[in-house]
């Protein structure tokens, strides 16, 4: 079998979907995505925290984590808040987050070596294809108010420069030179010049643009019922439409491989196949503040910040708009936006910007597909048809483009052995 009539079905026209689905096409495949919602980037990938950082690389899996989770379990404006209703997949995420401790080390060095891939990956992608996504080159401010956190920041600094990445320490003085706009009292801070920021739903939005221009087919508003195989040893995707005549409707296409992309949904999808891929929605939040007034948009930051203490990560989408976004809830799927979630968000940018309205901040949630090791998963199914490119987490804006690249490679060299 050639490339050339191969059919290749993606399931999720997220970030990494999309991606994957790029690749694909680029490569001479025959490509159609499905996904449940009318638009490419509608879930997850909708409003994130626009950074693209390397320097936010390290996994969470340490004892520091769990003690910090215990203690935030009853705090409602807490950065990190778990929900104590038990569940057993909440239970058996959260012991295989613990088992993955003793790796934290080489799983951060593999991911900030995946993430400065990425970085260069996208880069190319949108300048090949013209994609406008307010990309601002000006690195990502970390920032520490306390002597304790700042060293255990240099620890951490230590370790991703290990992985290749260079950030350097910066005063208070130097703080306030990189990004102006920041008011507070500070420790010290690290800044990353190579990471830098962008709206990712207008960027897969553009690159949903640019895999229709290369002949994908698009079958949005489509929910994926099931994947099995057929007779003939193909993959039959089922699926329904908004757009079917009757509720109910469903149709069936047959595919050579199938790519499975489809965020917290993943779970579900690759147990139907016999496939375990333990993703777990983690919630996040964000506000885009629309910066209506001149006197706004001079208060607001240009340089992309990460605050470490509130675990709170900003970045500015073009002259008009200013995004803030943080917190992980561990809540099911479940995605309510709660008030005592966005309330801190506007106390945050009240802080440190005052000289900008918060008076048009619009909230969102999204949830986040996370591994417990913190690590996507790129890999072959049980069936050596289907392929998963999941599991991203907070990070997929940061590592799609390499796992992308990734992915379309394994279907390559699946298709080459036929």
């Amino acid at each position: 079998m050639t490339i050339d009539n191969l059919q290749v079905a993606v399931i999720g026209a997220g970030i990494t979907g999309i991606t994957t689905a790029y690749n694909l096409a680029k490569r001479g495949y025959a490509v159609t995505v499905f996904d449940r919602h009318p638009y490419a980037a509608m879930e997850t990938s909708f409003a994130n925290g626009g950074q693209l950082s390397a320097s936010n690389a390290e996994v969470w899996n340490s004892w520091g984590t769990v003690l910090k989770g215990i203690k935030w379990m009853m705090t409602p404006g807490a950065p990190l808040l778990v929900n104590p209703t038990p569940s057993w997949h909440k239970l058996s995420w959260m012991a295989q987050f613990v088992a993955a401790i003793p790796k934290y080390e080489e799983n951060t060095l593999t991911t900030v070596r995946l993430a400065m891939e990425a970085r260069q990956h996208l880069k190319r992608i949108a300048q090949d294809e013209g994609i406008d996504f307010d990309c601002e080159e000006r690195g990502i401010l970390h920032f520490y108010h306390s002597k304790a956190e700042f060293e255990a920041a240099a620890r951490v600094s230590a370790l991703l420069k290990r992985g290749g990445l260079e950030r350097r320490a910066v005063t208070p003085e130097e703080m306030r030179a990189i990004e102006p706009a920041l008011q507070g009292e500070f420790y010290g801070g690290f800044y990353t010049e190579s990471d830098f920021t962008g709206d990712i739903h207008k960027f897969t939005h553009g690159l949903a643009r640019a895999c229709d221009r290369l002949g994908v087919t698009m079958r949005l508003a489509t929910d994926v019922l099931g994947i099995a195989r057929n007779a003939s040893d193909r993959l039959r995707v089922t699926s329904r439409s908004d757009e079917a005549p009757s509720e109910g409707h469903a149709s069936s296409d047959e595919f050579d491989r199938v790519v499975i992309c489809g965020g917290v949904a993943s779970r579900r999808i690759a147990s139907q196949l016999g496939d375990r891929v333990n993703v777990y929605p983690v919630k996040g939040y964000s506000i885009t503040v629309n910066l209506s007034e001149n006197s706004d948009q001079r208060a607001a930051p240009w340089t992309s910040l990460l605050d470490d203490r509130a675990k709170i990560v900003t970045s500015r989408l073009g002259a008009g708009r200013f995004r803030v976004a943080g917190t992980a809830e561990f809540n099911g799927t479940n995605r309510d936006i709660r008030a005592e979630r966005i309330d801190p968000l506007i106390r945050w940018c009240r802080k440190h910007f005052p000289g900008m309205s918060t008076r048009q901040a619009v909230p969102w949630a999204g949830l986040r597909p996370m591994m417990p090791d913190m690590l996507p998963r790129v890999m072959r199914g049980r069936d050596p048809r289907v392929f998963y490119n999941t599991g991203h987490g907070h990070l997929g804006w940061t590592l799609s483009a390499a796992t992308a690249d990734a992915v379309a490679a394994l279907v390559a060299a699946k298709s080459n052995l036929n």
